[in-house]
Order: C-alpha cells, then structure tokens, then sequence
C-alpha cells in the first residue's frame, strides 16, 4: 500500500499562495486518485474534502470553498500531487492530508467522494493564514 509525504505548508498572510505537495511511493500511488482533506482543528473529527485528482490527471474536484482559488495536479513520473492555493483566507488555516483513493483507475473525481473513500494518509502539513 503506497506512503505518502505531504509538505508545502508554512506561515503566510492572507492573499499570499501556497503549492502544497504529496509525495507517494510504489505504483499503487499511480494508480490512484488523490484527495486533499483538511482539518481545520484536532478536535474536528470529520476531515473536510477540498480537492481531488484522478488517476490519470484528467479529472478534478474542489469544494466550493476552494472554487477558483486552487489547482491540483500531478506529476505521475515523480510520484507527486500538487495543490496551489492562492488568495489565502483566514479560514484556510488548518492541517491539510492527503490520501490515496481506496479504488484504483477511478476515472472521475466528484463531490460525492468523502475521507471514508481514502487511506494511507500521511502526516499532513500544517498551513496558516494571518490576517
């Protein structure tokens, strides 16, 4: 079952962009969508679903939260799903995971995916937005 590292995140004041970074391992990181959760507190117990990309590349979600602001993509030959952020709210401040679909070749990313269709979560990276 693939690993997965993310990293990106940082301190930045609203308006600025991050390009967070997941980093898997094996052909099963390939073979798979990606998602992009985040959790904006420990005690949340729900993730919140912000972005997915198909297997391939060719498919995206972003919740409406993130609708404009955002592009995930993935470079298969280094084993790595990308999510640019720009114009940073406050409110996006949180730990942001990604995870690897628990299906393989699903051809579309919806809205309808949710953090019980993901595994191999990573240890998340931490962003934070100031006003």
């Amino acid at each position: 079952q693939a690993q997965v590292v993310e990293s990106g995140g940082g301190l930045v004041q609203a308006g600025e962009s991050l390009r967070l970074s997941c980093v898997g391992d094996g052909r099963t990181f390939i073979e798979h969508a990606t998602g992009w959760f985040r959790q904006r507190t420990r005690n949340e117990r729900e993730r919140e679903y912000v972005a997915a990309i198909n297997w391939k590349g060719t498919t995206t979600y972003y919740a409406p939260s993130l609708e404009g602001r955002a592009t995930i993509s993935r470079d298969n030959s280094k084993n790595t799903v990308y999510l640019q952020i720009d114009s940073l709210k406050t409110e996006g401040s949180g730990m942001y995971y990604c995870g690897i679909d628990l299906s393989p070749f699903r051809r579309r990313v919806t809205g309808t995916l949710t953090s019980v269709d993901f595994g191999s979560w990573g240890q998340g990276t931490q962003v934070t937005v100031s006003s």
